[in-house]
């Protein structure tokens, strides 16, 4: 006989994931909807097959290493930079609202504060899977709408980590036992000792150890032991950092990741590894879903809709606010407040650490299991009611024949450069250009974009050039060259095929994120003794250490292009 606990969980957690997963999806619901209700199924509290209650949280736990070290392997510091003007202070006022509005039910309910404070937590952070698909399948990431939403998912994601170290510190204040003082300041002082002592070491150590194993691995050219190196990696801190330093799983996995990322070898990194990911998450949701009773939905039903109005409603419009707040036009403040209308794994992972800690009651996790199921069911209808305000919009502007808003492009312009996108790598081609004396015409669809184009004396249109009216107006068919420095390569196809039926004899230059092969690293490049470097980049990063990604050019790169000569 064989003991068979873990296979017959393994079995029925990926089965019942992938029958309900392809149901919701069928259902244009976000698979993750699916994977809660297999793990509902699979717990206790239903009918039929019992998963084993000891190996399920284990099988979580991996699952949490495998999540928050794909958090720290996309993690990018230059991101948050370029829109911490918003995002920082953004994310930690919708923060604190969302807290507040948690900390009141529970109060309400007749919680502790401490509960009430978990509570509140674990409502005010939005999931990072629902939130990267969703911009993801509208090809919103790099735009600026899709900048500020990824930067507040960061700060939140911050916050939460955090959280997560604090929160055992603090436990015996938080369950309002009699604590001295001084135990709680003790306490709290040897926790960021060790978190501090732990971040040291692997921003000392780590940070120059870790990218040196990956690359001579890589050197290897095995696939296999690459794989098996990154997870290596991922987990040997995960458990190294929870045993030698005393900190979660989960703080390690996100640092194990963060310093991968400053290997060039992280976009392989993350490719490799992302089935075992994308596995091991299922679980994680999986085993969330065995964690949730379904009686609550009609024993409670008020207190579920409580939760699920904070999430939807209360989030919303704080985050809705607090962008118009900042300037930004209505259309961006609503895209940022339905992308955040959603909860998903690190509330789980606050809620069933605040049970492990005896701060949350049961019932807690149970509301907010069934909020995020509710929340992720209907984020995806308030984005498909987003596409369709934006399409009337669009097509009303069409209807009254409105043209491109333009700044006046010189009706003589011969000979000219037409940039097509003014973000952070169009604005420096554009700095170059004109510092060359290269007659220029900007195309971008982001109002504020323009205004700093126009800002800087370019003659600017606002419209996408998928458009042919909006491209027409740039006049491709006198340009001598057409540069596009927008990241999305499906509008970019469109854009080339329109242009190559205006001007067939336009000069296009594209912009392209893929990362160089392993063979063109530097070091390889001295071995065969080939000293040429790509001119103004390092291969596959930046100067902030960020993949994918031009540096700053140099002249000596606008030269090497031949542009220089286009005035």
């Amino acid at each position: 006989m064989h003991h068979t606990s873990l296979i017959a969980i393994l079995v029925a957690g990926f089965v019942l994931a992938f029958i309900f997963g392809m149901i919701a999806q069928r259902l244009r619901l976000s698979p993750l909807v699916g994977y809660l209700i297999a793990g509902i199924i699979a717990g206790p509290f239903t009918p039929g097959f019992v998963g084993d209650q000891t190996l399920a949280p284990q099988l979580a736990e991996i699952g949490v290493i495998l999540l928050m070290f794909g958090v720290g392997l996309h993690f990018s510091l230059g991101d948050l930079l370029e829109v911490k003007a918003i995002a920082l202070p953004g994310a930690i006022l919708q923060i604190v609202v969302a807290t507040a509005l948690g900390w009141g039910m529970a109060w309400y309910l007749g919680w502790s504060h401490g509960a009430g404070l978990v509570f509140g937590l674990a409502l005010s952070v939005a999931s990072t899977v629902v939130l990267l698909r969703a911009l993801e399948e509208r090809r919103l990431v790099e735009t600026a709408k899709g900048r500020i939403a990824v930067g507040w998912l960061i700060v939140e994601d911050l916050a939460m980590v955090l959280a997560l170290v604090l929160l055992p510190a603090l436990s015996g204040l938080l369950k309002g036992e009699d604590t001295e003082g001084s135990a709680i300041w003790s306490q709290l002082f040897v926790t960021l000792a060790k978190v501090g002592a732990f971040v040291a070491f692997m921003l000392i150590v780590g940070r120059r150890v870790i990218p040196w194993i990956l690359e001579r691995v890589a050197g290897t050219g095995s696939r296999e032991l690459f794989t098996l190196c990154v997870l290596a990696i991922a987990l040997g801190v995960a458990f190294g950092s929870a045993e030698l330093f005393g900190v979660s799983f989960a703080l390690g996995a996100f640092f194990a990741g963060m310093m991968l990322n400053e290997s060039e070898f992280s976009h392989q990194a993350a490719n490799e590894t992302l089935p075992l990911r994308d596995a091991f998450a299922v679980l994680f949701f999986v085993s969330v879903g065995m964690l949730f009773n379904p009686m609550i939905l009609i024993e409670e039903p008020l207190e579920v809709l409580a939760v699920f109005a904070i999430i939807v409603l209360g989030k919303s419009a704080a985050a809705y606010a607090l962008v118009r707040a900042f300037g930004k036009p209505n259309s961006t403040a609503l895209m940022i407040s339905a992308s955040l209308a959603q909860i998903g794994e690190f509330s789980f992972i606050l809620a069933t650490l605040g049970i492990e800690l005896k701060i949350l009651p049961k019932e807690g996790q149970d509301l907010i299991l069934a909020g995020a199921l509710m929340s992720i069911v209907v984020n995806p209808l308030l984005f498909a009611w987003l596409d369709r305000k934006q399409a009337r919009e669009a097509a009303a502007l069409q209807e009254a024949q409105i043209d491109p808003v333009i700044a006046p492009v010189p009706a003589d312009i011969d000979k000219h450069v037409i940039l097509i996108g003014y973000g952070r790598v169009g604005s420096e081609l554009a700095r170059l250009l004109t510092e060359h004396g290269v007659p220029l015409v900007v195309i971008d669809g982001e109002d504020s974009l323009i205004a700093k184009a126009r800002a800087a004396g370019l003659p600017a249109i606002l419209g996408n050039a998928v458009n042919e009216r909006v491209l027409r107006e740039a006049v491709p068919e006198r340009a001598t060259t057409v540069m596009l420095a927008i990241p999305q390569a499906l509008e970019a196809g469109e854009i080339i095929a329109k242009l190559r039926e205006i001007n067939p004899a336009l000069s296009i230059v594209a912009r392209a994120q893929r990362q160089r092969s392993p063979s063109s690293h530097p070091a390889r490049r001295r071995r065969r003794g080939d000293g040429r470097a790509r001119i103004g980049a390092q291969p596959g990063r930046d100067g902030a250490g960020r993949a994918g990604v031009p540096r700053r050019p140099s002249s000596a790169a606008i030269d090497g292009l031949g542009l220089s000569a286009l005035g």
